[in-house]
């Protein structure tokens, strides 16, 4: 089985239980560890795969919280760093039908440095960038890039989620297309949400927006799209991957647990080619972390809601 760094951003998810979308009517919180990078590195270890986290938290309560729990959630956080800058949050508010509203109060995340003691572990491994805060400046901003040209230079997989925040972008959408066209470019595997795919590609209708796309570089294009399922695109071909029925309390993390699962199933191939050489087999594991997506949906906060191995092949 091959190994999953995954970079960016580990934080605290302070989620508002029992409201609607509004958080100025939020009174009561849960504190729950999150963070895209973070919450794909314990999908991956929930499943029973070698993930690795390379990030910053904070060196205070909730930093040491955050890293304990992954810990637990088995991550190896031994590449992770510490600053003295406080550890990130993030406010969540959700609906009924369990979407979300964040306000993020960015801290630690942003001041990972880059270190190069690490491209010896990388050859022949997968590299999963989460983007949520990773391309907004500061250290993590160059940190993200050099990791990027690590990976491309020692054959990894690479794969990269823009994961787009309204709140963190708003008026800003065309530096954010920018900064994320070289990870597009580079990247084996792109994960989309609609938005996500229509803002890179400047494309309404999902098919044009995956040929765009493609034509910036990437060559495997999933967009997930809830309920609905999940777009595969790659070489020339799309189908769309029906997810299952469940009744959703929480969606913080499902795009996680989709890529996370998918990732852990390509980590866990001969080599990196019989993905791009089999289109069916591709198929095959997007239903199946689709039903990662799914469950995840089912319980509230990301990394709890992950399911194991054997929750997954129960369904």
């Amino acid at each position: 089985m091959k190994k999953v760094f995954c970079v960016g951003e580990l934080l605290i998810d302070f989620v508002a239980e029992k409201q609607g979308s509004d958080l100025s009517k939020a009174i009561t919180f849960t504190k729950k560890a999150g963070g895209a990078p973070a919450n794909v590195a314990c999908a991956i270890s929930k499943l029973g795969g070698k993930s690795f986290f390379i990030g910053s938290v904070g060196n205070d309560p909730f930093g040491n919280f955050l890293l304990n729990v992954l810990k637990e959630q088995r991550v190896d956080v031994s590449m992770a760093q510490t600053s003295d800058t406080f550890t990130t949050l993030a406010f969540v508010s959700l609906a009924e039908d369990g979407e979300r509203d964040f306000v993020f109060s960015r801290g630690a995340d942003k001041e990972l440095t880059y270190d190069p003691a690490l491209r010896k572990n990388f050859k022949g491994n997968l590299m999963h960038l989460g983007a949520a805060t990773a391309l907004l400046g500061g250290a993590l901003e160059k940190t993200y890039g050099k990791y990027l040209f690590d990976a491309l230079t020692k054959e990894m997989f690479i794969s990269f989620d823009p994961n787009f925040r309204q709140d963190l972008w708003k008026g800003s959408e065309q530096q954010f297309i920018k900064k994320c066209m070289p990870f597009v470019e580079k990247s084996h595997l792109c994960k989309f949400s609609l938005e996500e795919a229509q803002i890179l590609s400047g494309k309404e209708d999902v098919h044009e927006a995956c040929e765009k796309l493609h034509g910036v570089g990437a060559r495997i294009i999933t967009v997930t799209l809830g309920k609905e399922g999940t777009l595969l695109s790659m070489g020339g071909s799309k189908k769309m991957v029906p997810s299952i029925v469940v009744k959703p309390v929480d969606t913080t993390g499902a795009g996680d647990a989709f890529i996370g699962c998918l990732l852990y199933q390509i980590a866990n191939l001969d080599n990196f080619d019989q993905v791009f050489e089999n289109y069916d087999l591709l198929l095959k594991m997007v239903e199946q972390a689709n039903k990662a997506g799914a469950i995840t949906t089912t319980n509230y906060g990301a990394i709890v809601a992950l399911p194991t191995k054997s929750e997954l092949e129960a369904l």
